[in-house]
């Protein structure tokens, strides 16, 4: 593993990452809870969005994600993000991962450090911090664009005035928050964190500083399993059928289409010899499009696609894990999209702001097990619908709405 000193920088790979932000959790020591802001070129984020934390745990893009805690011997514990930089978009340049200590100031927790690896485990970037004091928020480093690439910066900098200090800084508006609490979007109501699993925690390398550092797996629960890739990105223009690289893994995979100038935009995928089999998405309207839908790729052969549009359009394919999370806290969105449910039986709430249909389908992970149409109607929509299990919500709709679980 790369140790780097405060300030120093190094080139990180365009993969999953995964970062830990690490501490022994002493008697009396604060605990520690991690974020992360995508900021622009201004160096501010572009909106409430961009604070990914415990309460708001993706972000729309897919890029960061808030895992969660794990647990393990000798009072090891660590927080824990992702990071996707193929997933971040284009107008975001830097992404600062930032925490804010929990009843005491970090200079009274002990072994703090962070760390970064690859979804493989290949350790990519260790830097402990050893000079915190009287601070009740921290920015441990920052990953940021350098020649077309990646790199990450190791920052140390704290906040005595707690994260509503260090969000305020980075273009945040906390309203009459207190200042060691963390901000929450305006219009969400603060809940709690919804419990992680505490797999054990091995020592860390050979070498390293200390004995409780964890090894680089996020905390077990904290995804439903679905095969990270490079997401695949084409660009075209009216009708086209579209044979993807075959090394795309069979499976469930999210389409994302974009488009700024199409009245109408159709998705279908096709069967083995080229013809249309089932209608994927179809959206109508003068707005522009940024909408998700599934798709399945084929065990024995390359997903084809066929785009029906009648002028320029995007189409990225991405990993089912870069949809947003159902929780308690309300996603909002406009137009199809596709949502995440990792938690057992509940009941889902569903607003639909549009005047055509909109509809919610629960299609569970297990592939042979049937889905469910929790929602079908036209226009103004305020209902709930009970959830089996985990699965993935496929939403299809023409306007804004509002969807989470209710408590």
């Amino acid at each position: 593993m790369t140790r780097i000193a405060k300030g120093g920088n190094l080139p990180v790979p365009v993969e999953l990452l995964h970062i830990a932000v690490s501490w022994r959790a002493d008697a009396g020591a604060p605990d520690v809870d991690l974020s992360a802001l995508l900021l622009g070129p201004t160096g501010k984020v572009r909106g409430d969005a961009d604070l990914v934390f415990y309460n708001q745990p993706a972000h729309p893009s897919g890029a960061v994600r808030h895992l969660g805690k794990s647990d393990g011997a000798a009072g090891a514990r660590a927080d824990w993000l992702t990071l996707d930089p193929a997933l971040v978009e284009p107008g975001v340049e830097r992404i600062v991962v930032s925490a804010s200590a929990d009843g005491g100031t970090f200079g009274r927790v002990p072994d703090l450090d962070i760390r970064v690896a690859t979804a493989t485990g290949t350790a990519v970037a260790y830097f402990p911090i050893g000079d915190a004091t009287t601070e009740t928020a921290f920015v441990f480093g920052e990953f940021y664009r350098r020649a077309g690439g990646w790199k990450f910066r190791a920052v140390g900098q704290g906040y005595a005035a707690g994260l509503a200090g260090l969000a305020t800084d980075f273009g945040i508006v906390v309203d009459g928050a207190p200042q060691d609490a963390a901000p929450q979007p305006p219009g969400i109501p603060p809940v709690p964190a919804p419990p992680m699993p505490a797999p054990p925690m091995p020592a860390g390398p050979p070498g390293a500083a200390s004995q409780h550092h964890p090894t680089f797996a996020p905390p077990a629960g904290a995804a439903p399993g679905f095969p990270a890739f490079a997401p695949v990105v084409r660009h075209g223009r009216g009708n086209e059928t579209l044979t993807l690289d075959r090394t795309l893994p069979p499976g469930p995979v999210l389409l994302q289409v974009e488009t700024r100038d199409n009245i109408s935009v159709g998705v279908s995928d096709c069967d083995a010899y080229g013809r249309t089999d089932n209608s994927l998405l179809f959206y109508y309207g003068d707005a522009p499009l940024c909408g998700r839908t599934i798709a399945q790729v084929p065990e024995d052969r390359p997903l084809t696609l066929r785009i029906e549009a009648e002028r320029a359009w995007t189409l990225a394919v991405l990993p089912v894990d870069a949809a947003r999370e159902l929780t308690t806290a309300p996603v909002q969105g406009r137009g199809p999209d596709v949502l995440i449910h990792r938690g057992g039986q509940g009941v889902g709430s569903f607003a639909h702001r549009g005047e055509s249909n909109f509809s919610v389908e629960h299609v569970p992970h297990d592939p042979d097990a049937w889905g469910d149409l929790l929602v079908n109607e036209i226009g103004r929509v305020d209902v709930g619908a009970p959830l089996s299990g985990p699965g993935l919500l496929k939403i299809e709709a023409d306007g804004s709405w509002t969807c989470s679980l209710r408590r």
